[in-house]
């Protein structure tokens, strides 16, 4: 038994797990184990799953539907990476990656300038910052200017640079550190678009180090700041210097396209597109010792649940065809689907719905879910009704300032104009799921903690795949295609 399997069998053996939940288990553990690299875009590890995928695609009865009749789809990409950083503040380091994060092309090779802080950054309270970097609290409040906002202050007060203190007040979702790396990827040919103003962030437990010798209590502002109260403007004597040294390269990375025909000619044209996205993060800065981002369930288990759904199968059809996109390059941008979209391998005009599976974590019992685009297609209707026969109860996104709807794969469908859906394991606020939910956000999410040995509740687990049998079952054999609502567009700010 391969590695990879034995402690898959290992950590499922002492749980009383259905046969289908093992299976798919065992194929989330190969994904994400550590032969796989953590599946970063450009990686041999990468590709070594995407080989695996089509392989079992393929003994499942799946038929190869990529470029030029096989299974892969080419997606080729640009990358730019700051690859070392020596960061200063009067003399003193800061930690690149650990302290502060700056993005390829939000950068210039080298900065040298003196420091302010203007609180929020209103465009009332910046005043004379002409020549200087301003450090801005990042506050996620609606009254608060919004990035592009502060930005665009400090442009006309002719300010140097921005360093945004991520603020760690935003408890839906919290700063994460340290960063995996600063790598910026785009499809190749897409044109580089150059920041407007120098941008870098800042951990909130670094501002100490910035302020030292200031007099001024840093501790205190972080608190203010994140709480919304009113917050000072000064100006330091101290410089803020940097010097990033970047990479460029090419590369590609494969989509593994396959497709299960329908039964029913009269819905040949019709197809239901079930996506998730094979790439992970790779590796990256440790954490505890460890390097390597598995990315377990992101996104790894949600393409074993692919494949399990095929395996399950065994080639018989559904009415309307079902295309397997396993795509790439998510964790940058979306882009293995973008290059799908622009370049599909059956035409856009046939695919009626998207279904997408990412952003799961079965850590707590499955009793609410969010459903994306909720009220905006029929989809929203069907996933309703699958799971309030299994007693789930459903809603519509409830933190909508997360921006969840956009940042994962059903987005481009959406955007194409295809009715499209994906889902979040929900929770009552001040429950112990949410506890856990948001616990993990900031010790698994995007870090070397996802991985095959962390804690999983193997019935939600169980009743989500369930689910996900019964809907793709109900989409594609019930009569009607799946359609936007009148208003669904507006809904989406489409």
């Amino acid at each position: 038994m391969p590695p990879a399997a034995l402690l898959a069998s290992l950590l499922l053996q002492a749980a009383p797990v259905d046969a289908d939940t093992r299976s798919w288990w065992a194929t989330t553990t190969i994904l994400s184990s550590d032969t796989m690299e953590g599946r970063d875009v450009g990686s041999a590890g990468h590709e070594r799953a995407a080989r695996l995928v089509a392989a079992r695609l393929a003994k499942a009865g799946v038929q190869p539907k990529g470029d030029a009749g096989g299974w892969f789809q080419s997606v080729p990409m640009e990358d730019m990476t700051i690859a070392r950083a020596t960061i200063g503040v009067g003399g003193r380091p800061l930690r690149f990656l650990h302290d502060l994060y700056a993005a390829p092309g939000q950068v210039p090779a080298a900065i040298d300038a003196p420091l302010a802080y203007r609180g929020y950054c209103r465009p009332g309270e910046i005043g004379d910052v002409r020549g200087r970097i301003v450090i801005c609290h990042g506050s996620r409040r609606t009254d608060m200017p919004s990035p592009a906002d502060r930005i665009a202050a400090l442009r006309k007060a002719g300010a140097e640079g921005l360093i945004t203190i991520a603020d760690p007040g935003f408890t839906v979702e919290p700063p994460r550190w340290p960063f995996a790396y600063s790598r910026a990827v785009r499809l190749r040919g897409s044109p580089v678009v150059p920041a407007s103003l120098p941008q870098m962030t800042l951990r909130a437990d670094a501002l100490a180090t910035v302020l030292a010798g200031s007099g001024r209590d840093a501790a205190a502002l972080i608190a203010a700041g994140s709480a919304g109260r009113p917050l000072p403007a000064f100006d330091l004597t101290t410089r803020f210097t940097a010097q990033f040294a970047m990479t460029h390269r090419s590369l590609s990375a494969s989509n593994v396209i396959g497709i299960l025909p329908g039964t029913n000619p009269a819905l040949a044209d019709q197809a239901i597109v079930l996506t998730a996205h094979l790439d992970g993060y790779g590796r990256g800065t440790p954490v505890d010792g460890d390097g390597l981002y598995n990315g377990t369930l992101d996104d790894a288990a949600y393409v074993a649940l692919l494949v399990r759904l095929a395996e399950r199968r065994g080639g018989k059809g559904f009415r309307r065809p079902v295309l397997f996109a396993i795509v790439t390059g998510e964790e940058k941008g979306l882009l293995g689907t973008h290059w799908f979209l622009k370049h599909p391998t059956i035409p856009l005009s046939r695919m009626a719905a998207n279904i997408n599976l990412d952003q799961l974590r079965p850590i707590f019992p499955l009793e609410l879910m969010t459903v994306h685009a909720l009220d905006a297609t029929t989809l929203g209707d069907d996933a309703r009704a699958v799971a309030e026969s299994m007693g789930i109860a459903v809603q519509a996104d409830p933190e909508p300032e997360r921006n969840l709807l956009r940042r994962s794969d059903h987005w481009p469908f959406l955007q194409a104009g295809v009715p499209a859906t994906s889902f979040v394991f929900g929770y009552r606020p001040g429950s112990d799921s949410e506890r856990i939910y948001r616990r993990w956000y900031v010790t698994g999410y995007h870090t070397p903690k996802d991985d095959p040995k962390q804690t999983i509740d193997w019935k939600a687990a169980a009743d989500f795949n369930r689910f996900f049998y019964a809907l793709v079952e109900r989409v594609a054999d019930q009569d009607a295609a799946p359609a936007w609502k009148p208003d669904g567009k507006a809904r989406l700010g489409l």
